[in-house]
């Protein structure tokens, strides 16, 4: 969209075309913000339910349990390579409502924009945006726009919420592992964090790593056929692999045991990692998610993930132990156990 954002066709009076970049007079309300929403919010994500431009929408709901969730979205830089800060915010959300098992339905969405800010750059973010949202079949229903001075805004942050039902009857949650369970992932793990460092850092790869950036519920709702087999799952994002599964351990009061060598990682993003000092382990994903499920129908579940296009790479990483509760650990390729530990901080800032 930023090679085709052209004012001249644009509906608006003749104010926005002296303002190829975003000022303050964008966030006050009048005529400036009326315009931004016309011309670039509204033609993205229209639907019945934003078009009333009310303080609320009003929405339908189908039969069962309503999930809810919200989520903050900080990246730098805005664009990189399989994704930007739009599509994230999207797949981000609606990947936090398909953890719990949910059928994501609306969004809303709140942009934090930063005097200055390029409306070509914006409109290509919009439009990424607006794509990611048609792509899971989720409506963009509600949303703000506020502009903050040059210098406090770093571009763009935008927040979202979430709303999806959860059928009647499942029940998915960190507590829920079991002694047995066995840990499966989806796919390799570090892409997103890899792929947005190495576009900060200026590093050159053999061919580009690029973000896994993707929404899960198709592959949730795959797995959740095979029916009470699957007790938890979760996206590991910040923190990695290693955060999702400490958390899980916690909450369960269980042990998990992972076998180093079976767990996917793409040999770019593993070479990327010892060059910049990092574990693998703790970088964040954000198109792939981890999954808990019961050890003797652990190999169907596979099956399943396997199938869909999301999964291919899916495998059986490690088991859930009655030993050691609430730690996680590893056995290495010379047989050796490891910790691994809940993350003290974030390795890579500022990537979600």
């Amino acid at each position: 969209m930023a090679d085709t954002l052209h004012f001249e066709a644009w509906s608006c009076p003749l104010p926005l075309r002296n303002y190829p970049r975003i000022v303050l007079g964008h966030g006050g309300g009048g005529k400036l913000s009326e315009e931004l929403i016309e011309n670039l919010f509204l033609p993205a994500f229209r639907n019945p339910a934003l078009e009333t431009l009310g303080d609320a929408s009003v929405v339908e709901l189908p039969a069962g349990r309503v999930a809810l969730t919200t989520d903050s979205f900080v990246v730098r830089p805005l664009l990189f390579p399989g994704g930007s800060i739009g599509e994230l915010a999207v797949n981000g959300t609606v990947n936090d409502l398909a953890m719990c098992g949910a059928r994501p339905l609306y969004l809303t969405a709140g942009f934090i924009l930063e005097e200055g800010l390029e409306l070509s750059l914006l409109a290509e973010v919009i439009e990424r945006m607006a794509a990611a949202a048609r792509s899971a079949d989720v409506q963009i229903v509600a949303g703000d726009t506020k502009v903050v001075e040059k210098g406090h805004g770093d571009g763009i942050f935008i927040n979202t919420a979430g709303v999806g039902v959860v059928p009647p009857g499942l029940v998915l949650g960190p507590a829920c592992a079991r002694p047995g369970d066995k840990v499966i992932v989806s796919g390799t793990l570090g892409d997103h964090g890899v792929a947005v460092m190495s576009v900060r850092s200026g590093l050159q790869f053999e061919t580009a790593i690029r973000s896994d950036c993707a929404a899960l519920h198709g592959l949730t709702a795959a797995m959740l056929q095979v029916e009470g087999a699957v007790h938890a799952m979760r996206d590991p994002t910040r923190g990695g692999l290693a955060a999702t599964l400490n958390e899980i351990a916690r909450a369960s009061r269980v042990g998990v045991m992972l076998e180093e060598t079976a767990i996917p990682v793409d040999r770019q993003v593993q070479a990327a990692c010892e060059l910049l000092g990092l574990d693998p382990l703790q970088v964040a994903n954000e198109g792939k998610l981890v999954a808990i499920v019961e050890g003797g129908r652990a190999a169907e579940v596979l099956t399943r993930m396997q199938a869909h296009p999301l999964g291919r790479q899916a495998a059986i990483v490690g088991e859930v132990t009655a030993a050691r509760p609430g730690l996680v650990a590893a056995r290495t390729a010379l047989g050796a156990i490891r910790a691994i530990p809940l993350p003290l901080g974030e390795q890579l800032p500022r990537i979600c």
